[in-house]
């Protein structure tokens, strides 16, 4: 037992030794596995980041919630199709309200985005939302500061707003936002309410860089003649799988459509996101499979070649080992050790590049290293290093010591 755990350290500091004669050999042999490993580490770290902020951002869109408007959330090519169809109008809120027997909640609201001044200080492209005064139950949002407008103000069109925590930081830095009077497209509103802290929606948007208006206040700078979306929230998930056809069986008399028309309007639902975006994660899937596996496949054809050269070298030596009394399996571990640590090498400089390269795609997106990954890489690389240096070790084990010692 004591011989075997000598020879294998001995074969290790061999191994080693070999390689930091011969490094930049060693780096170059390694490159392969160190794209391989790269991007099999940031296919993952990119979806893992894509699941883990799926829910938050679906939380962002309320629960239990449909939405009736113009255009489907997966419309496809039929564009077209879509364009022609009658906009949504305000007074199908409370139509839908009335004669909903599964809905607690129709909220209306349309979106621009436009550029919102406050004295010296100018925010670019922020979202402006015209809701109704009960948006915030319908998306589940809450306010973290002032209040939401009332159904009065919301009536009337009053010119006030509910801004989001990230346009409060660019315009007000320190000083309190409640009172203050900013401007939208030049017209004076004041700031009610701020709201609570979201983040970026699926690592695209910032969702705190909005406001909320009354939408008749909207309507009033932007017009309400297109991009209105109705909101229909749903107490209960058993009560969304009733009202959604309820919905759409509302929404076909108020359009007073025939029984053989199609539908002139979409009920779209946040879960069509998740099949979009289980599309995309299979697709990044996908690709970084087959990059993965070419380079692995090409990495481990450049480490058996690398350790046919070493054996080659290194003939001589191995005569002299086995002369000594080494055995055949210590001289095959010696060199399976060291077609391991160039792999090994290869993973240490490919999950280090993937963690550099993962910090500035989650800057501008999502990503989020997934440390099983990370031992999966290296286990990868110790199969990569066993398998393609195995024939160049058998060899070296199988060689004749007296061929070896005369070799020149």
């Amino acid at each position: 037992m004591r011989r075997i755990l000598n020879s294998l350290l001995e074969g290790l500091k061999i191994a080693f030794k070999a390689l930091s004669i011969n490094k930049i050999r060693s780096v170059l042999t390694a490159l392969c596995i160190i794209i391989g490993i790269t991007m099999v580490t940031i296919a993952d770290a990119v979806t893992t980041g894509m699941d883990i902020t799926f829910d938050n951002s679906m939380a962002m869109m309320g629960q239990n919630v449909v939405y009736v408007e113009k255009w489907p959330w997966d419309g496809g090519d039929d564009w077209w199709k879509y364009r022609s169809r009658k906009e949504m109008d305000l007074e199908y809120v409370e139509e839908l309200r009335d004669a909903s027997l599964y809905a607690s909640n129709v909220s209306a609201s349309a979106n621009r985005r436009s550029t919102v001044r406050y004295k010296d200080k100018n925010a670019e492209a922020v979202g402006i939302s015209g809701t109704t005064s009960n948006y915030l139950d319908t998306q589940g949002l809450d306010i973290e500061e002032g209040r939401m407008f009332t159904e009065e103000e919301a009536r009337r069109g009053a010119n006030v707003a509910v801004i989001g925590v990230t346009l409060k930081e660019a315009l007000f830095e320190n000083e309190i936002a409640l009172g203050k009077v900013i401007r939208i497209s030049g017209k004076k509103y004041t700031v009610i309410g701020v709201l609570e802290k979201q983040g970026s929606f699926l690592g695209l948007g910032d969702s705190d860089n909005r406001i909320l208006t009354p939408i008749k206040a909207f309507g009033q700078i932007f017009g309400l003649r297109s991009g209105i979306q109705i909101g229909v929230k749903f107490p209960t998930k058993e009560a969304l799988a009733e009202g959604e056809y309820e919905v759409e069986g509302i929404m076909r008399r108020i359009r007073q459509l025939e029984a053989t028309e199609e539908n002139d309007f979409a009920v779209n639902k946040p879960e069509t996101f998740k099949k979009q975006l289980e599309g995309i994660k299979s697709a990044i899937y996908s690709v970084g499979f087959l990059l993965s596996a070419l380079s692995l496949l090409i990495g481990g054809i450049g480490v058996m070649n690398i350790m046919f050269v070493s054996v080659r070298e290194r003939t001589k030596e191995i005569g002299i080992r086995k002369a000594v009394g080494a055995k055949s399996w210590e001289i095959l571990l010696q060199f399976l050790f060291e077609a391991v640590a160039i792999c090994i090498v290869g993973g240490v400089f490919g999950v280090a590049l993937a963690g550099l390269i993962t910090i500035g795609i989650n800057q501008v997106f999502v990503a989020v290293m997934n440390f099983g990954v990370v031992f999966l890489g290296f286990a990868i690389c110790t199969m990569v290093g066993l398998i393609f240096g195995f024939i160049p070790a058998y060899r070296a084990a199988k060689s004749d010591p007296i061929e070896s010692l005369r070799f020149e």
